[in-house]
């Protein structure tokens, strides 16, 4: 986080950097922080520049990211000149300015920090579980030990505490995709607690990923629900009058409950990341090393805060997928 900071002041020109009210801008620094980028800084004044996958109107580009030296340089291609503009990649013409006609037809598909940092969270639970399996099958009838020990309470629990209650007799079906929700945001949660390389992506931040993972909680409700659950919807007990009425708040039910789990999970956690950045920011408005350790401080408070919202988030999510899975397949509603 300290390191977005430096990295500023570092591409500051000389002329802004004798401007002293203009030498930081607190709110620049944190959206960048929390916003997706072409590069993943490690430490210092290193950096990893990511590949970059462009559609356009006229083919296929694919380049590293290092090309734009951070923003400061354009990238001749095969078919466009192309810039990085508030980490978004525009087209630009001879003079520099950019081509709005042009960049309207760039469809961006490349690797970028949340991209990666998803891939490696698959990858941590891919070596977690496929650990824990393993353990499992060597050990048949044993006392759980090592990671087993640990991972197993946490999987009695998303089954005892979430699925069973909410869902009923059928929640062993649904228990791959609970699983899958609450240690995939879990992962990415304490992921993003890292400041450092290879933490420090906001995933679950953003409001696409919540996006996606809500529109696939409102696929699996929905393809799951049963008669009784439509039936509710199309016919809900009312006097027939009120159908009009009640249809259509029944039907703006069935999408605002995910939206309002997509809503939830990005609010939640972009605030997080930008109260501590906030906090960081002190140091560098009050331009004084006394503010620093009251900021010190608050920071390592909302830090171990951020431990109990990054599991508190994964529950809440996971929780009211169960819920409405449970509403959708429950077969007598009362």
């Amino acid at each position: 986080m300290c390191n977005t900071f430096a990295i500023q002041h570092e591409n500051e020109p000389v002329e802004a950097k004798n401007a002293e009210q203009e030498a930081f801008n607190p709110t620049t620094a944190i959206l960048e922080h929390i916003a997706d980028s072409h590069y993943w800084h490690v430490g210092g004044e290193l950096s990893i520049p990511l590949p970059i996958i462009l559609f356009t109107d006229k083919g296929m580009e694919d380049f590293s990211g290092g090309n734009f030296h951070h923003g400061h340089e354009a990238y001749q291609g095969k078919y466009y000149t192309y810039k990085l503009i508030e980490d978004k990649i525009r087209v630009v013409n001879a003079a520099g300015e950019v081509d709005k006609e042009a960049s309207s037809h760039i469809y961006d598909f490349s690797i970028t920090k949340n991209v990666l940092a998803m891939w490696l969270a698959g990858i941590i639970l891919f070596v977690i579980f496929f650990t824990v399996a393993a353990s499992y099958k060597k050990r048949k009838g044993k006392a759980p030990k090592g990671l087993q020990s640990f991972i197993e309470p946490v999987i009695m629990f998303v089954r005892d505490e979430i699925a069973r209650p909410n869902i009923g007799y059928r929640y062993e079906r649904y228990m791959p995709i609970l699983l899958t929700i609450f240690f995939f945001i879990w992962i990415n949660n304490l992921l993003g607690l890292i400041p450092v390389f290879p933490g420090g992506a906001n995933v679950t931040g953003n409001i696409l990923l919540t996006f996606v993972m809500a529109f696939i909680v409102l696929l699996v409700v929905n393809f799951s629900a049963n008669k009784y659950y439509w039936k509710h919807i199309f016919m809900p007990p009312v006097p027939v009058w009120l159908y009009p009425i009640m249809i259509p708040v029944e039907l703006i039910g069935v999408i605002s409950r995910p939206f309002a789990l997509m809503i939830r999970l990005y609010a939640n956690i972009s605030a997080g990341h930008i109260i501590v950045l906030s906090l960081i920011s002190l140091i560098f408005i009050f331009k004084t090393l006394w503010i620093a350790p009251v900021s010190i401080l608050f920071v390592l408070f909302m830090d171990v805060l951020e431990l109990l919202v990054a599991f508190l988030q994964a529950f809440i999510f996971t929780m009211l997928t169960a819920l409405f899975i449970g509403t959708a397949v429950e077969e007598h509603h009362h």
